[in-house]
């Protein structure tokens, strides 16, 4: 229970000193004493406990005294503050000192425990928020909180590229955060003075959409009463971020790849062409192979925007990520909502991480939501997640759609216990494949076919066998 951490009981009583002594030491802490507080200030020039009990009345320098001196030093440490007189004033002011509970004697040895219990859970809260707040310093110029290794071999691909005017093609599921991709690719480019515009190639109506990209001179149709420059020539210099370039309609695709293959335009009406210094970063959650095969998409323009490829890897993927993200969202909402901070619960921990969150980070920021503002600073509870969170399987049988071919629910069942074992694993490729009784090269050939890792050739190696 202790754990090795390190107590120091303040309290006039000789023989109260020594029971908690006992007491605590039997639960695995480490314990040191003092007489009075003039003692313990002494002690802390030498020792920084973990957590102090601290009697309110004592000669010499009594609780109240030591409390406001130690926090004057510096000492951070959880104290816990003890009287067999104190009033609920003596409490409220002793809290307002900086004191983090009060006990009144006599009391169970179970009390006692359990309020260090707490203040330890409260001491982890604390470090992984500043574990936190130093992830999000060091990620200020991405916008991006990971933990994951897959995470930032990508992020570090996508500053290496940064630097080229090369067009990017960034992958990955909706919400999976590939604008804050394309943002940082820009801020960390030589192009970052310039401007960098967004459009949603799926958001905008057809008839409208090429006006907005390549603009339109007055005249050029009926409501255009005035000239009016498209996205295109006003991202000149910066970078044009074309999101959901999927969508885009086969005959805009034609006088795009015109556009980046010379960059010229012609806005709509216009007799003469304009010059534009272009940097595209597109991005798409759809199967741009499948929609070139499917004549959806010009086969020119995708291997003209493919030229540098970027998969952000959905947050199944990314499990190690979970606790970090939720904990992120949950301080940013009740900041917002000027909210206390909330803890997380443990068990709200687990079924947040195995939860499959199929709508990604977007998902889980909106989740997170809704539990900060029902837990009300409070601690976030499981009921305070969505009932799809809490109530999601365990596992899913591959037969329960009634299909009894074999071959198909053989291949869905090992496709299921390969997500969970990259789960289990928090991504490791390696030690999921000694859970799954695989060699490493069998498990990246099949997360490969499964669709579950990049289409990337990995390094031979004749020596091993599936």
């Amino acid at each position: 229970m202790g754990n090795g951490k390190h107590v120091l009981v303040v309290d006039d009583e000789e023989g109260l000193r020594y029971t908690l002594s006992v007491l605590l030491k039997k639960k695995g802490y480490h314990v040191s004493s003092a007489e009075n507080g003039e003692v313990a200030l002494a002690a802390l020039a030498t020792v920084n406990p973990d957590f102090i009990l601290c009697d309110l009345r004592m000669p010499v320098m009594d609780g109240m005294s030591f409390l406001r001196e130690a926090r004057q030093r510096g000492s951070r440490a959880p104290i816990i503050m003890m009287s067999a007189y104190g009033t609920l004033d003596d409490a409220v002011e002793a809290m307002r000192q900086g004191a983090y509970d009060y006990v009144g004697k006599p009391f169970k040895s179970g009390e006692i425990l359990l309020v260090l219990e707490r203040a330890a859970e409260r001491e982890t809260l604390r470090a992984e928020n500043i574990k936190l707040r130093e992830a999000a310093a060091a990620a200020a110029d991405r916008e991006i909180i990971t933990d994951d290794p897959a995470m930032h071999e990508l992020l570090a691909l996508a500053r290496k590229v940064a630097a080229f005017k090369s067009t990017v093609l960034i992958t990955g599921e909706s919400g999976t955060g590939k604008e804050l991709i394309a943002r940082s690719i820009h801020r960390n480019s030589p192009r970052v003075e310039g401007p960098f515009v967004a459009i949603n190639c799926g958001a905008i109506p057809e008839h409208l959409l090429e006006s907005e990209l390549f603009g339109h001179v007055r005249g050029a149709f009926t409501d255009a009463v005035s000239e009016k420059q498209g996205l295109i020539t006003l991202s000149s210099g910066g970078t044009l971020f074309l999101d959901e370039i999927g969508e885009l309609p086969l005959m805009l695709q034609v006088k795009l790849l015109r556009v980046l293959q010379e960059e010229r335009l012609r806005p709509v009406g216009a007799s003469k062409e304009t010059t534009v210094d272009l940097r595209v970063v597109a991005a798409t959650a759809r199967d741009m192979e499948k929609q070139v095969q499917a004549g959806q998409f010009r086969e020119d323009l995708y291997y003209r925007l493919n030229v540098f490829s970027l998969r952000v890897p959905p947050l199944r993927e990314r499990v190690s990520d979970l606790p970090l993200l939720a904990r992120h969202f949950a301080n940013k909402i009740a900041d917002r909502h000027g909210l206390p901070i909330n803890p997380i619960d443990p068990e709200t921990t687990k079924l947040i991480k195995a939860y499959d969150w199929p709508g990604n980070v977007r998902e889980l920021e909106n989740a997170m939501e809704r539990a900060v503002v029902l837990a009300g600073g409070e601690i976030i509870r499981p009921e305070h997640l969505p009932e799809r969170v809490t109530q999601a399987p365990a596992g899913r049988m591959p037969f329960e759609s009634g299909d009894l071919s074999v071959k198909h629910n053989l291949r869905e069942l090992e496709r299921d216990l390969i997500v969970q074992a990259m789960r289990r694993s928090g991504g490791n490729k390696s030690r999921a494949a000694k859970m799954l009784d695989l060699s490493l090269r069998a498990l990246l050939y099949k997360l490969r076919d499964y669709g579950l890792e990049p289409n990337r050739p990995e390094p031979a190696d004749p020596g091993e066998t599936g």
